[in-house]
């Protein structure tokens, strides 16, 4: 007997996670281990569980995430951008409140190139008169 999956995909930074929601009882492991072993910080603990608080799901899905790139920040807000994504696989209707809290649009915020010359992307090297 085949369990019913939702899949989403999100990316933040230089983070991608790929999201497998399938009923159950409220689990999130993020490659392979629980959230609480592979993120320390219980602020992304929260960001991770927003798109379940807004559409009132806290405890109806077990989620699977594997992620990779960037670090916990990137990984944690990818991770919540794959979670909207697959709720709205589970349910259309619950569109309007993910947009409305804003976890449907991507960050496109990323690291700026380093330039030639520079010694990061805008900090200069030291001045030196002489």
């Amino acid at each position: 007997m085949t369990q019913v999956q939702y899949l989403g995909t999100g990316r933040r930074k230089n983070s991608t996670a790929r999201v497998i929601m399938t009923p159950g009882s409220g689990k999130i492991t993020f490659n392979k281990k629980d959230i609480t072993e592979y993120i320390n910080f219980a602020h992304l603990h929260l960001v991770v569980k927003q798109p379940l608080a807004v559409t009132d799901t806290v405890d109806s899905y077990d989620i699977r995430i594997n992620v990779n790139g960037g670090g916990f920040s990137g990984q944690a807000g990818a991770a919540r951008h794959g979670i909207a994504r697959a709720l709205l696989q589970v349910d259309p209707d619950f569109r309007p409140a993910l947009k409305a809290a804003g976890l449907l649009t991507r960050d496109p915020r990323m690291k700026e190139r380093k330039k030639p010359g520079l010694k990061k992307a805008r900090k200069s090297p030291q001045f030196s008169k002489r």
